[in-house]
C-alpha cells in the first residue's frame, strides 16, 4: 500500500453516487476544496458515526470552503440505502472495483479478529482547488473525524 501524501496530485476520478449520477472530482473542485474520505462499509457502526458527524457539520465545513464526499467499495444501491436510513446530505461514491482506493493508496491488507483480508483503510484527504492534496488525515477516531478536520481547517485560516 503506497498511500498518497500532502503535496501529491490527487488522482482524477468520476464515480457514481448513491443516486446513480456521475460525480467528478474536477467538478467538486470548481468551487470548493474537497475532503475525500474513504470508509470500509456502509451501515456499519464506525462508518455510520463518521458519516452522521459529517452530515451534522456540513454547514460548518461549507463555511470553511470544504465539501465532503465519501468513497467505499459498496454498490450504488447500498449507498442509497445508507443515505436514506441515516438522512445523509452529501455524496457517497461507489468504488466497487476499488480502483480509486488503489490510486489513493488506501486499499490493502487489513487484520481483524485474527483474519487477514484486503480492504479500505480509513483515511481522508483534503484536496485543494488546484487538485493537490493539502493534508492526509490518518489518525482519528470515527466519532471525532469531523472535529479533527474542522480544527485543521480553522488552523489554516
Amino acid at each position: 500500500m503506497n498511500t498518497l501524501k500532502a503535496g501529491d496530485n490527487a488522482p482524477s476520478f468520476t464515480l457514481e453516487n448513491q443516486n446513480g449520477d456521475a460525480v467528478a472530482l474536477s467538478q467538486l473542485l470548481e468551487s470548493n476544496q474537497v475532503l475525500v474520505y474513504f470508509y470500509p462499509k456502509a451501515l456499519t457502526p464506525g462508518c455510520t458515526v463518521q458519516a452522521e458527524q459529517l452530515r451534522d457539520h456540513k454547514e460548518q465545513l461549507a463555511q470553511l470552503n470544504t465539501v465532503a464526499v465519501g468513497i467505499s467499495p459498496d454498490p450504488v444501491k447500498k449507498l442509497k440505502n445508507f443515505e436514506t436510513k441515516k438522512e445523509l446530505n452529501f455524496d457517497l461514491l461507489s468504488d466497487e472495483d476499488h480502483a480509486i482506493a488503489d490510486a489513493f493508496g488506501v486499499w490493502g491488507l487489513k487484520k481483524f479478529m485474527g483474519k487477514e483480508y484486503d480492504g479500505i483503510h480509513r483515511l481522508s484527504f483534503l484536496i485543494g482547488q488546484d487538485g493537490v492534496i493539502k493534508h492526509v488525515f490518518n489518525k482519528f477516531k470515527t466519532k471525532e473525524h469531523h472535529q479533527v478536520v474542522i480544527d485543521h481547517l480553522n488552523a489554516q485560516q
